[in-house]
């Protein structure tokens, strides 16, 4: 009798489904709690007939995140969010504080804001942070495994593949959910990342039972060694933090396992750090604030070989006339960009300049065209007639410079 006391903990009764709580082992030497459904006669052989009477039960599985007064039961229901192992403790953190300001560099108070949030305020929505370099031994990887060993059970890591598949009940309730190695260049894959990262609640399915809604509240973290379209960014997204990491000029094997001893000690710093921000946006911190070097980059890129070049070839001609503005007409440009070998037409031309650079054409007038010979020179076409387009250094500028 005394060893089914022992044991009665290691089971429980959520709504009809007998579960065991078990503790499946690491390679790390480290061991993980699980729930494991279990069997009713089954636990009938191993212990006595009146042993089941004594096992906790719920109603249901709920997820309440709290980092400071963590619940296991709500009411009736499971907490399926778990306690993370490390409480705070007086100290310092030098070894953390210097990796940080590794990865966040200039943003570090913001890189810290990011991350006291997570912990004292789990629920509020926070932007996609994207790490990218392609050099090595940058730390983007142990930067995500920092966070697994604070956040613990509450952390999860996806593929690029986990994103396609209509089973996500793994990582629905998550605090964080990081992909290492991203690249989700399809339109779908950027639109469900940002759609989630502002979602209240979420269609949570597994395998063989019926979807459920439930309340989301995940960050996105990912990692990717591609700089120029690890995913589709387009300008005016508000959601992205992109941030360029360089490599670690000192090279330390034991790095991660150093972090995680003074991981008591940074929670004690986060507990008792104000806050360097506001609440300015949806994710917490204002856009302008998130806009960087890295992000400008990838917006760049999703522009397409036509935008770039269309850019590419006004700018240059401003530059070597000196000019502070550049008429022309669609055909014009057109033609400039077709000598490119790059595949267009005027409808997408006309597209670009109307919807994305916000231009409208003048009634048809007389003006003198400036366009590129087949040697690089440029050529003055006087005397045509045309619906012309007239874009200044300052618009140009801005067009290169939005986000």
């Amino acid at each position: 009798m005394k060893e089914e006391n022992k044991d009665s903990g290691l089971y429980i009764r959520v709504g009809t489904t007998l579960y065991k709580i078990v503790r499946r082992p690491l390679m790390s030497g480290d061991f993980i709690e699980e729930r494991r459904v279990w069997n009713y006669e089954t636990l009938r052989q191993d212990h006595s007939k009146d042993f089941i009477s004594r096992i906790e039960k719920y109603d249901g599985f709920c997820s309440v995140p709290d980092h400071i007064n963590y619940k296991r039961s709500i009411g009736t229901f499971l907490n399926q969010y778990e306690p993370i192992p490390n409480r705070p403790e007086m100290g310092d953190c030098p070894l953390i504080l210097d990796f940080l300001t590794h990865i966040f560099g200039e943003q570090l108070e913001m890189g810290l804001d990011y991350l006291q949030l997570l912990y004292l305020k789990p629920l509020t929505k926070l932007p996609i942070i994207l790490l990218v370099s392609n050099e090595r031994n940058t730390g983007k990887t142990t930067f995500l495994n920092f966070l697994k060993a604070i956040f613990a059970g509450n952390m999860t890591f996806n593929t690029n593949e986990d994103f396609h598949s209509q089973f996500n009940s793994d990582w629905a309730n998550k605090l964080i959910v990081g992909v290492d190695e991203a690249l989700l260049d399809r339109r779908e894959d950027s639109e469900r990342i940002k759609n989630l990262s502002t979602a209240l609640s979420y269609k949570a399915e597994a395998k063989g039972k019926d979807r459920q809604e439930v309340e989301f509240f995940a960050k996105f973290i990912l990692c990717s060694n591609n700089e120029s379209c690890p995913i589709i960014v387009e300008k005016g997204e508000t959601r992205y933090w992109v941030r360029k990491i360089h490599p670690i000029e000192k090279k330390d094997t034991e790095m991660l396992e150093n972090l995680k001893k003074e991981i008591p000690q940074f929670l004690y710093f986060l507990k008792n750090r104000e806050l360097s921000t506001k609440k300015e946006s949806r994710m917490w911190f204002r856009h302008d604030l998130l806009v960087t070097d890295a992000l400008r980059r990838i917006i760049t890129h999703n522009r397409g070989k036509v935008e770039n070049e269309m850019i590419h070839i006004i700018s240059d001609l401003m530059q070597i006339q000196g000019a502070e503005e550049y008429q022309f007409s669609v055909n014009d440009l057109f033609d400039m960009v077709r000598r490119t070998a790059i595949s267009t037409d005027t409808n997408q031309i006309r597209k670009i300049l109307q919807d994305k650079w916000q231009l409208q054409p003048k009634p048809p007038t007389y003006y003198t065209a400036c366009i590129f010979g087949c040697n690089g020179e440029i050529l003055p076409l006087p005397g045509k007639t045309a619906r012309v387009y007239c874009i200044s250094k300052k618009q140009l500028d801005e067009i290169l410079s939005e986000c």
